[in-house]
């Protein structure tokens, strides 16, 4: 593991990606519609106005979210600090960022899972080799373009090779994705 704990979710060093990026539906877990690239109306800043009350305001959904440290790292890595609410030229590379990077955590915290079983040496060197790389590298927005049509499905096919060696519940939610 890196140094810096990347999919640790850190709000205060996000600019509210999850409240501009994310598209939700009303129905129990959230109280209204929201389409994608559409910020929140209970944003205020890049805070939510009502942190405090999510639940009983009807935002169980917001409760249960984690992005897992994917805006605090586009925000501070790959934008440098930038932020949509100050330059609305940012928004769509910033949406496509975010979501590029939700996928990268994704894929860090399965190899971490991964490598806590018994795997084959050759394997265990494999998932050491691709989770070294997603943690240490600095990434751009052009490389997230990139990610999920080469080093993601490189991740995926390691995945589907080793499934057999994982328990079920696990292997279920890979072949699930």
């Amino acid at each position: 593991m890196s140094e810096f704990d990347h999919l640790q979710t850190d709000c205060s060093k996000c600019a509210a990606l999850c409240c501009l990026v994310l598209t939700f539906d009303k129905g129990k877990d959230f109280a209204f519609d929201k389409n994608p690239g559409e910020p929140c109306r209970n944003l205020s800043g890049h805070k939510c106005s009502i942190h405090d009350k999510l639940e009983p305001k009807g935002f169980s959904g917001c409760v249960s979210y984690d992005c897992l440290g994917a805006g605090n790292r586009v925000i501070q890595e790959v934008f440098g600090g930038r932020t949509w609410q100050a330059d609305s030229r940012l928004i769509r590379v910033m949406m496509e960022a975010f979501s590029a990077m939700c996928e990268v955590h994704k894929r860090i915290d399965r190899l971490r899972a991964a490598e806590t079983f018994s795997l084959k040496p050759r394997d265990a060197q494999t998932c050491r080799e691709f989770l070294a790389h997603l943690e240490q590298h600095r990434w751009s927005g052009p490389e997230l373009n990139e990610f999920e049509v080469g080093l993601a499905l490189e991740i995926d096919m390691f995945f589907y090779g080793i499934i057999d060696h994982l328990p079920p519940a696990v292997a279920e939610e890979i072949l699930a994705q």
